[in-house]
């Protein structure tokens, strides 16, 4: 339902969806991938938490609109990108991961620019979702695409930033775009038990809470012949239970 809304209320012409926590905050389930589709999500992204449900794992090569970071090893299962249809238009998508604080795979700039590259044989309109910890990293990369990319959000933090900006040369850009989960809560999780494990130092297992739930998050508005940027605006609705 809000999900909905949002479409409705944006008028939105194409939902792309980072889906990397939405099983009780550890990966994505088939059931749940699903359900994506089914409420009009076009594509959906990822990031580390992507491996850890097994089920999935087939469908990272079988099903298009479904991305893992395209800088994992080739090996891996699953694909970086995607070109989809939307209203007569050809929009390419394309996931990143940073490799400050995360595991150490190939240069999301270099596999980044290649696959842009390739990209825009097809289109000019391209969203990146730069899954990464560090705020230095995805800057450098958002102004390392400026101009040969449409849009780079970032994700990963499950914290929203305020630095929604078109970038000189026409990219659209926010840093993080925030948490679609439980408000109130320590990046989705049981307040308590992140307290806990601070004060404790213990492996404790995350436990999703069961506050409203809020959806973050940014609209773009893109001009479709150049593929440049015209509008950003950041949103950020709870959601009554």
């Amino acid at each position: 339902m809000g999900l909905g809304a949002l479409v409705k209320d944006y008028r939105a012409d194409l939902v792309v969806v980072n889906g990397e926590n939405a099983a009780n905050g550890f990966g994505l389930s088939v059931s749940l991938m699903e359900q994506f589709f089914s409420y009009g999500v076009d594509v959906i992204t990822s990031g580390n938490h992507i491996w850890q449900q097994d089920e999935l794992r087939s469908y990272l090569d079988s099903e298009k609109r479904l991305l893992r970071p395209g800088n994992y090893p080739p090996q891996a299962p699953g694909h970086g990108s995607v070109v989809v249809d939307c209203k007569g238009h050809k929009v390419g998508v394309l996931n990143l991961q940073g490799r400050m604080s995360l595991p150490a795979i190939d240069c999301p700039f270099r596999v980044g620019m290649e696959q842009v590259q390739k990209l825009h044989k097809q289109t000019p309109l391209i969203l990146v979702d730069f899954h990464a910890e560090n705020t230095e990293e995805k800057e450098a990369l958002g102004l390392y695409l400026d101009g040969k990319i449409s849009i780079m959000v970032g994700t990963h933090t499950h914290v929203q930033t305020a630095d929604e900006k078109i970038l000189p040369n026409k990219t659209a850009y926010i840093t993080d775009l925030g948490l679609c989960g439980p408000s109130e809560s320590v990046i989705g999780s049981k307040p308590e038990i992140s307290i806990a494990r601070q004060l404790t130092q213990m492996p404790l297992r995350s436990e999703i809470s069961d506050n409203s739930p809020v959806l973050q998050g940014v609209c773009v508005t893109l001009d479709t012949l150049t593929g440049n940027a015209l509008h950003i605006e950041r949103f950020s609705r709870t959601f009554a239970i």
